[in-house]
């Protein structure tokens, strides 16, 4: 089985909560309730928060990632982190591409690109998101949209770099909304984007690189979801804010 190519990782995307104070008590119920995990699991927090996730996870199962990053070594970026700052810190991960940063800051597929490529290079392990809105799902564009912006956010990664980049398909529409693409609309287009980076980088990598699912995935619905073939893990939004409900989706992974 192709899933045996690879391993599932659940991926807990923190978004603006938290503070730093608020995380100790969150990471330390997640610890004991995720030790057992057979996948990886990591926890993209806020940037105020990285310096405590990475102590406190030292020597657990749990990785830690941050939920952006710049393009640019260093300079006259106000406000923003370059890859450098995050590896200093002892961050493995980033998200890059997340469907609010392209809604509500701006993020293109190029400057996706940009930053994939960025944060590659420095020696990150990226979590690129894709995905499409209502709208485009319902103009039939959905298969379109996502080879696309596979396409370019990959533009400049080679083969090799393939295999520190996980892609998680996060149809808009079901993030935050409650709603959840079935299991088998997870399995269509997460095929879809393995069949893309066949076509960029063949057979072999195709197979083993890790494609999540992350739109509301939660509890309920995670054993079903990570059950299909090309569905190996989640970015999980709310739900990684509650430690048992964490542990629960982590273990659907485990024995998924």
């Amino acid at each position: 089985m192709d899933k045996l190519n690879r391993k599932a990782v659940i991926a807990g995307n923190w978004k603006m909560n938290k503070t730093a104070t608020e995380a100790k008590v969150l990471i330390s119920e997640l610890i004991p309730a995720v030790k057992d995990a057979t996948c990886d699991v990591v926890i993209c927090t806020p940037y105020t928060t990285l310096a405590t996730a990475v102590e406190m996870t030292k020597g657990t199962n749990i990785k830690v990632g941050a939920e952006n990053v710049h393009y640019e070594k260093s300079g006259a970026f106000t406000g923003e982190i370059s890859a450098d700052m995050l590896l200093d810190l002892g961050v493995e991960y980033v998200v890059i591409g997340h469907s609010e940063r392209r809604q509500y800051f701006g993020e293109t597929d190029q400057t996706v690109n940009k930053r994939t490529v960025a944060a590659l290079n420095a020696g990150l392990k990226v979590i690129l998101c894709v995905g499409e809105s209502l709208q485009q799902r319902e103009e039939g564009v959905t298969e379109e949209l996502v080879r696309m912006q596979t396409k370019i956010a990959l533009r400049g990664v080679t083969a090799e770099q393939m295999a520190n980049v996980i892609i998680a398909y996060e149809p808009v529409w079901a993030i935050g909304t409650g709603k959840t693409a079935t299991s088998e609309q997870a399995q269509e287009v997460c095929a879809q984007i393995r069949k893309v980076v066949g076509e960029l980088y063949g057979e072999a990598v195709a197979k083993s690189t890790t494609i999540q699912y992350g739109g509301s995935m939660n509890a309920k619905n995670a054993e079903e979801l990570v059950a299909k073939p090309d569905v190996d893990g989640g970015l999980i939004g709310g739900a990684s804010l509650k430690a048992a409900d964490f542990a629960v989706i982590v273990a659907a992974a485990s024995n998924g």
